[in-house]
Parts: structure tokens; sequence; C-alpha cells
């Protein structure tokens, strides 16, 4: 069964891995983050711009987002940017197992029951969402391009400039 869900999954990619999008300002959901270093909260990280990334321990987009996102918070964490990785893996070693592999220097979130993500209505893996000050969605991306990353980034400086 679960190398149905990798095929199905990736074919869900490929259709919209070209997916980004600017979106009307949404409040983005909330939900406890249940990490160390971090507040009770993600609403609690008001007055700093979020990277938002979901993402599995098979999924291969996901092995290339990883080292551009611990690139983007060791560049801007001093200005107010904060990355949160949150895996849809249901078992927690198979997302130990990939961060092994790949490290991060930003915090994990295990959503081991998908409550977050149904939160987030995922479209695909790896799914991120750019989140203003204001708490407000401001991008979607779908799928990780690294012809995009530019992209990406200047989305980020964006909005730490406002």
């Amino acid at each position: 069964m679960r190398p149905l869900i990798k095929l199905i999954c990736t074919l869900l990619l490929l259709t919209v891995s070209q997916f980004t999008a600017a979106t009307p300002s949404l409040p983005a959901p909330d939900f406890e983050l249940n990490v160390v270093d971090l507040p009770k909260k993600l609403s609690d990280l008001k007055g700093q711009v979020v990277y938002l990334d979901f993402w599995a321990s098979w999924c291969a987009p996901c092995r290339k987002s990883f080292p551009w996102m611990n690139d983007m918070q060791n560049k801007y964490q001093d200005k107010g940017f904060t990355v949160i990785a949150v895996t849809v893996d249901a078992d927690k070693t198979l997302a130990e197992q990939f961060l092994q592999e790949v490290p991060a220097n930003f915090p994990i979130v295990y959503d081991t029951e998908s409550q977050i993500a149904q939160s987030y209505q995922l479209k695909g893996m790896p799914s991120s969402y750019l989140i203003d000050k204001n708490g407000q969605l401001r991008y979607v991306h779908v799928g990780f391009l690294t012809a995009k990353k530019k992209q990406y980034e200047d989305e980020i400086k964006g909005l730490l400039k406002e």
C-alpha cells in the first residue's frame, strides 16, 4: 500500500509542481508548535516572517529544499525570519532517519496525525507557506523548484522589508 501512496503523491506533485501563488492576505491557521526553542503557538511569532514548510521522508524534492531552507535561516534569522518545517510522516522514525541524512538547522514540528496539514489543505509535497509579520498567509508554493530559489528568496526579502 505504501508504494501506491508514494506513486499517487509523486503524480500529484508533478501535476502541481509549478504552482506558486500570492494569496489574498488570510490569517495563517494557528497550531501548537511543541518545540523547545519556539513560543507555544505559531501565532506567537507575530512580528516575524515565517517560512512554514510541510515535508515527508519519502519526498525527493524535500531533499533539495532543506539545504536551501538552512541557508535562508542562517542568512535572515537576525532580520526576523524563521523557518519551521512540519513533517507529515506518521512514523517519527522515518522523519528522524531523513534528518540524519539531510540535517535541519531550523525547528521541526511532528504532525503524525496530519491535523496541521489538514488545516493548511496541502496540495502536494513539499508545500510551503510564507507568512508575513502580521500572521497573514502571503505566498503558497507547492513543490520545490531549484530554478525558483531566487524568487522564493525575493519574496522573503520583500516581506522582511514591510
